[in-house]
């Protein structure tokens, strides 16, 4: 079967605009940044994907890659989708314990990482992980310098866009994260469906400032493929810093979660009154986390820009967004409509949202499908269709904290937990938090004659057995007994979240962590 595979948009995209700018690397310097034209994108990919061909990256091959948004890792990614081989890209915060998973499971034959970045060191993690696996697997160091040879040495271009050729990960109800199988039709349509929804035009610049190895990642390429507008690349994203680049270039479109748009609003809430923090940006778009009725209100009136917010997952990248036209009220209280070809069922009785249609992905990795008789995906989260055809997301199945867009799985967390020698149960939960969307509280209960814990010994532990720390607890609080309910023994999360949710402190609370 052929098709527009991913490489056929980079292509037709050089070939139409050649010289028209496609990425720029943000920096709080003019002088520090850089910028690829279309056309060089094209060419510079296909001199990588030789590169990768000499060091044995064939079609088919599995490459896992762990990189920041930068304009080298759109080329490696894109290199990938020229050669034809199974990328599975993997966020830079992820550790020892979340990577090894994805190699072993992926059976990996290359691994691209940056060397040491933000102080730690990717390449002494990568070559400790190939020590244990099964399998050889070779590291590529890809940060500033790529690997780079004459194109003559590679094959045809893929021709089929229906072949699996991506593996993301996410973490589901289970601590092992699930590696969920993508086509390059599944995130071309995607990214088309987020371009009309975003209603994208020739004068548009947008921004990325999230992690490319999200599966928003490929997603935006599209949006920036089909209508040939740059984007502003942010390897760090902070704020103030960040304002420089976005003004700069006057940013028209930028986009995150709900934390992003309080990241924003406290910049704004800085300046005089009638001052716009950043004057040419007309629309800021997302998702990844409830967004309050009262945050869209306070986005338009705070920034002077148009907030729209949709309803994806890694699953299916682009199932609803709301329309820049919509009406206030539809934009505050819903998540948008989906579009025509993504069919939503809410399955009765448990009011699940149910996905069918050409962006949802192939199912999992290893696992048996996913789908029920009719084809239709179950996502664990729950919400109704309003009359108008809007969706609106009232809550979750499946036990996952998402904290400023990132998944986190409770029961990976507690399962780390029960290592401890002065800990006889966990539970985590996530909690209301107005800068994160959601916050990582531990809930222990510990057995007699144990230690007490602090916030900093149950952090040490955690990262000592590999956990990110950007998953790391923000708040412990000790329990005699943790509450249960009668006949299974499960433990009452939602008791928890009411009793600790208020904001008042716990007996520890900590900052993000910082970057590492």
């Amino acid at each position: 079967m052929t098709g527009t595979t991913f490489w056929d948009l980079v292509a037709r995209r050089a070939a139409r605009t050649p010289d028209a700018p496609a990425l720029i690397q943000g920096a709080e310097s003019a002088r520090q940044e850089r910028r690829i034209t279309f056309g060089a994108l094209h060419r510079r990919a296909e001199r990588v994907a030789a590169g990768l061909y000499e060091r044995g990256v064939r079609p088919g091959s599995r490459v896992v890659w762990q990189l920041p948004t930068r304009i080298e890792t759109v080329l490696f990614s894109l290199a990938l989708a020229r050669i034809g081989a199974v990328q599975s890209p993997v966020v830079p915060l992820y550790r020892a314990h979340e990577v090894g998973q994805v190699l072993r499971r992926t059976r990996a034959a290359f691994f691209a990482v940056p060397g040491v970045w933000r102080g730690f060191d990717h390449r002494a993690m990568a070559d400790r992980l190939a020590a244990g696996l099964p399998g050889p697997l070779t590291v590529i160091e890809a940060y500033d310098t790529l690997p780079d040879a004459d194109p003559a040495v590679l094959p045809p271009p893929p021709a089929d866009d229906d072949e699996v050729r991506w593996i993301y990960w996410t973490s589901g109800t289970t601590a092992a994260p699930k590696g969920v199988l993508h086509t390059d039709r599944s995130l071309r349509t995607a990214g088309r469906w987020l371009g009309a929804a975003l209603r994208l035009g020739p004068s548009d610049i947008g921004s990325m400032a999230f992690p490319y190895a999200h599966v928003a990642g490929p997603d935006y390429t599209v949006m920036l493929l089909e209508h040939g507008i740059p984007a502003v690349l942010l390897e760090h994203f902070a704020l103030p810093g960040a304002l420089a680049a976005y003004r700069r270039h006057r940013v028209t479109l930028a986009g995150g979660s709900t934390a992003f748009y309080a990241l924003f609003l406290a910049e704004a809430r800085k300046l005089p009154p009638g001052r716009r923090l950043l004057p040419s940006l007309r629309l800021l778009a997302g998702g990844g986390a409830p967004k309050p009725p009262a945050l869209y209100h306070e986005v338009v009136a705070g920034l002077g820009c148009q907030l729209t917010h949709g309803y994806a997952m890694t699953e299916a990248p682009m199932v609803t967004m709301g329309d820049p036209y919509d009406s206030p009220g539809h934009l505050a209280g819903t998540d948008g409509r989906p579009p025509a070809g993504m069919e939503i069922r809410i399955a009765p009785g448990s009011g699940e949202i149910r996905l069918r249609g050409p962006a949802v992905c192939r199912g999992y990795l290893d696992e048996p499908a996913p789908f029920d008789a009719d084809g239709f995906l179950p996502t664990g989260d729950l919400g109704h269709l309003a009359p108008s055809g809007h969706l609106v997301v009232t809550g979750r199945l499946k036990d996952i904290i998402i904290r400023k867009g990132e998944n986190i799985s409770a029961q990976e967390i507690e399962e780390l937990l029960s290592r401890h020698p002065d800990i006889a149960d966990a539970a985590v939960v996530g909690l209301p938090d107005t800068t994160r969307g959601e916050r990582v509280c531990a809930v222990v209960e510990q057995p007699p004659g144990a230690r007490e814990l602090t916030l900093a010994t149950l952090s040490a532990h955690l990262l000592s057995h590999g956990l990110a720390p950007h998953k790391l607890p923000e708040q412990l609080e000790l329990l005699p007994a943790l509450p249960r309910d009668t006949t299974l023994r499960k433990v009452r999360k939602q008791q928890l979240r009411e009793r600790f949710g208020g904001g008042g402190p716990g007996r520890g609370e900590a900052p993000d962590p910082p970057p590492q």
